[in-house]
């Protein structure tokens, strides 16, 4: 064997010195989650600057031939139990200057690994070549690209300085505030009181939607003068920064650089008061610890803490539980355990992915299901009770996983995804749906997204007798809640009669005393599947405006039935609000009567559109209703209208759930009148360019009209044609239909009986989806287990009435 420094002398041409725009990864191996503390330590390919854990880094040595290995291991170190404790300098948990969280020390080592052998030299080392040493070094001192991909958790945003602080303008009044004894100079109210700074009015917040709060006298001052701020009396200390200023033209929190000043115009020395009220983020804040928070986590409970295969926590990136809660779902299901478990190994995952694995979707999906489901990062470690007595406890937990880089690569197409901020898991689902399916779309035999997909289809019936209908696809099933179908109308009446007298006397109503509608989840299906009417429905056998008959139902039934309940909705005025309702959902539903046939015996077509001039005539036009309620959202006018169209006029919030799906399309700003002209101008885009995309398996009049709205680009018309899944030449949800018998819709998609069994549900807790938290409960081998980010439990009482997301498993018959 020959000597260790001569072999690597003579591999020193495959060894790197990083530069500063290199991507370093030494926290966590690409293929895995070994960690530099896991047993083998962490390799990192000194050419790539990749890192592989102990089982993995031969697999990177046969694809790239890359012999030399910085090799990192992390042992814990003996803390004394009397250390002091760090004060905290940042809202932060674990992180620098942040809450100590206990956290054990560790002891770093380092050494040179030569593969095949796995020769090893030590290091420091005086004996190593320089440039070895050196490429060591910047490895080292270099931030890690996990590091920088993640911000650091639970870090608040900071708030940004209001553009009306620094030329406020403040009236010479003579108006001085008092340091105490202050009330809303409109009503009674003596808490929640806003001061303005330009004239000195006190005045009491925002109502709330369950009658807390004030009674908007503040921002009807601000609707009357347009003075811009004010900040929240009871908040004031000598930390000016923490005082809660809001913008009333901003709408939202701000820093006031010059509040010392603003202040003292009215009298106030604020270094002597004291902090009486939760700021607006406090408040929030406390909000998550009410009974919604404590049910759904359920917090008080003596939860089981289970570890091993299938039961592996993921760990909270800083708002990231909904994918947390999701993932957790997704995975137990068969179709993607099948395929990114069973039958791919990480290996072999690794052998197909590009030189950088980790921007490789297939790969992380490997990774993050072998983390989950392989039993290898749950073991327990067993720790010491909190509640110990005399009798010394101990308890099972777990670390947990965190995907990092899974959320990377997931998010790296989508501008929100990559933030820090929490989002809706529901769009999150979507998104991640999508980008599955495009990954597999080479083999689509193998995309697990499509246990999810199913076609829904509506029949538009006309006032001539005469039917229509129009396919699609999707992957959940969005349910409106019909509070009017609760099933405990006497309580809620004398609940809202109790609230009443407590709200008069001044008093709050507590969690424990509130009365929710309970809706049942048969109401919810009902409502989708109700007929429905669509006015100003042009129809092409009355050639006029008539009021039509819709009814919706679905053409086939995946494998897993996912319901969206509608909880997030829209009050007068547009102001979103969260339904505080539960849903009383059984263990098993049936939905066969659901299924829609499509055309009938007896049934006939309305005719297809009149060609030439009087095509423009048989248009449908937008309703007028629709278009000035989505204008008045902000919405550009032909955008609002192309909505209405696209979805028959059938309601507001079906063109905005349209147009929010839309805004990206390349066509979205092509004339109406332009798009009926498009069936006849398809024939004008470049043949080679549509046999290209007839080449990937798409159809060639798809391949058309995605090529127009395209410009002719093809790499735009591909994401045209997966952004718009129900496309067609005649795609418009009009009166012309074809009359001739396409490909079903959902063909090739999973289909079978329609008794299901509910599996796994998502729940949230929060005011809307961009606040709160996500908690999944999934029911594994005969029982309900909930996972609460890197907590895995064995579930005492599941929230089956308190779900978002609820995930359903078809039955075999």
């Amino acid at each position: 064997m020959s000597d260790p420094m001569d072999l690597l002398r003579s591999n020193l041409s495959r060894v790197r010195i990083p530069e500063p725009t290199n991507r370093i990864y030494k926290q966590e191996c690409c293929l895995s989650f070994d960690t530099p503390r896991s047993e083998g330590g962490l390799f990192i390919d000194m050419n790539t600057f990749l890192a592989f854990g102990k089982d993995c880094v031969a697999w990177n040595y046969e694809k790239t031939g890359n012999k030399v290995y910085l090799h990192i291991k992390q042992t814990k170190k003996v803390v004394a139990e009397d250390r002091p404790l760090k004060k905290p300098t940042l809202l932060g948990i674990g992180i620098d200057g942040g809450f100590d969280n206990s956290e054990l020390e560790y002891e770093e080592t380092y050494t040179i690994v030569i593969l095949p052998d796995h020769v090893t030299l030590p290091f420091p080392s005086v004996e190593l070549p320089e440039k070895v040493r050196l490429a060591v070094d910047a490895i080292l001192m270099a931030e890690g690209a996990e590091r920088k991909e993640q911000v650091a958790a639970w870090i608040a945003d900071k708030k940004q300085t209001s553009a009306y602080a620094m030329n406020l303008q403040q009236i010479d009044n003579g108006v001085i505030v008092p340091p105490s004894g202050w009330k809303c100079i409109k009503c009674d109210k003596t808490d929640n009181l806003w001061l303005n700074l330009t004239d000195g009015m006190i005045l009491c917040g925002r109502k709330n939607w369950d009658g807390t709060g004030g009674n908007n006298h503040a921002i009807d001052h601000y609707n009357e003068t347009h003075y811009p701020l004010a900040v929240k009396l009871g908040t004031i200390t000598a930390d000016l920064e923490a005082a809660d200023v809001f913008s009333y033209p901003e709408d939202e929190s701000v820093l006031d650089p010059l509040l010392a000043q603003h202040l003292a115009h009215f009298g106030i020395d604020f270094s002597s008061l004291q902090k009486t009220e939760m700021t607006t983020a406090e408040r929030e804040l406390d909000q998550n610890t009410n009974f919604d928070w404590n049910r759904i986590q359920e917090s008080g409970q003596d939860v089981e803490p289970i570890c091993g295969p299938g039961y592996t926590g993921l760990v909270n990136l800083g708002n990231s539980c909904y994918l947390a809660a999701t993932m957790q779902v997704v995975f137990s299901t068969h179709s993607f355990y099948s395929r990114y478990h069973t039958n791919q190994s990480l290996k072999v995952a690794f052998e197909m992915a590009p030189a950088d694995p980790t921007v490789d979707l297939n790969m992380q999906l490997t990774k993050l299901a072998h983390g989950l489901l392989s039993g290898k990062y749950s073991i327990p470690d067993l720790e010491k009770d909190d509640n110990a007595n005399a009798t010394s406890t101990t308890r099972a937990k777990q670390e947990g996983i965190p995907p990092r880089m899974f959320k990377a690569v997931i998010a790296a197409s989508h501008p929100e995804f990559s933030t820090m901020r929490q989002q809706d898991a529901l769009e999150f689902f979507l998104h991640f749906l999508d980008q599955v399916e495009r990954a597999n779309a080479s083999k689509p035999e193998l995309d697990p997204a499509k246990c999810f997909k199913f076609g829904v289809e509506d029949r538009i019936l006309c006032s001539s007798g005469k039917v229509t209908y129009n396919s699609r696809l999707d992957y959940i099933l969005s349910l409106n809640i019909p509070l009017h179908e609760a099933t405990n109308k006497q309580e809620l009446e004398e609940f809202h009669k109790f609230k009443a007298e407590k709200i008069s006397e001044g008093k709050e109503v507590s969690s424990d005393e509130i009365v929710r509608p309970r809706v049942p989840l048969e109401a919810c299906l009902a409502n989708f599947s109700a007929p429905e009417e669509i006015h100003d429905f042009y129809s092409t056998a009355l050639k006029a405006k008539t009021t039509a008959i819709k009814t919706t139902g679905l053409t086939s039934f995946p494998d897993y039935l996912v319901l969206h309940m509608r909880k997030f909705v829209m009050e007068a005025g547009w102001v979103p609000k969260k339904l505080d309702v539960y849903i009383d959902v059984p263990d098993i539903i049936d939905i066969s009567h659901m299924r829609s046939n499509g055309l009938q015996p007896g049934e006939e077509l309305l005719p297809e559109g009149v060609p030439g001039d009087e095509v423009e005539s048989n248009k449908p036009l937008p309703n007028e209703d629709i278009v000035s309620q989505l204008v008045s959202m902000g919405f550009n006018h032909h955008h609002c209208e192309k909505a209405a169209i696209r979805t028959s006029n059938a309601g507001v919030e079906e063109a905005m759930n349209w147009l929010l799906s839309h805004m990206e399309d390349p066509d979205i700003d092509v004339p109406i009148s332009h798009e009926a002209q498009g069936a006849d101008t398809l024939s004008s885009v470049d043949q080679s360019k549509v046999d290209t995309l007839i080449s990937f398996g798409f159809q060639e009049e798809i391949a058309r009209k995605a090529l127009k709205a395209s410009g002719g680009d093809i790499e735009k018309a591909t994401d045209w044609i997966f952004n718009n899944p129900e496309a067609s030449v005649s795609s418009d949800m009009d009166a012309t239909t074809s009359n001739t018998t396409p490909t079903p819709i959902d063909a090739g998609l999973p289909d079978g009986g329609g008794r299901y069994r509910l599996i796994g549900i998502v729940s949230h807790i929060g005011t809307s989806t961009q606040c709160g938290h996500y908690v999944a409960h999934i029911f594994k081998d005969g029982r309900w287990v909930i996972f609460n980010d890197d907590k895995v439990g064995a579930s005492v009482n599941p929230p089956k009435d308190m779900g978002y997301l609820y995930f359903f498993e078809r039955l075999n018959s």
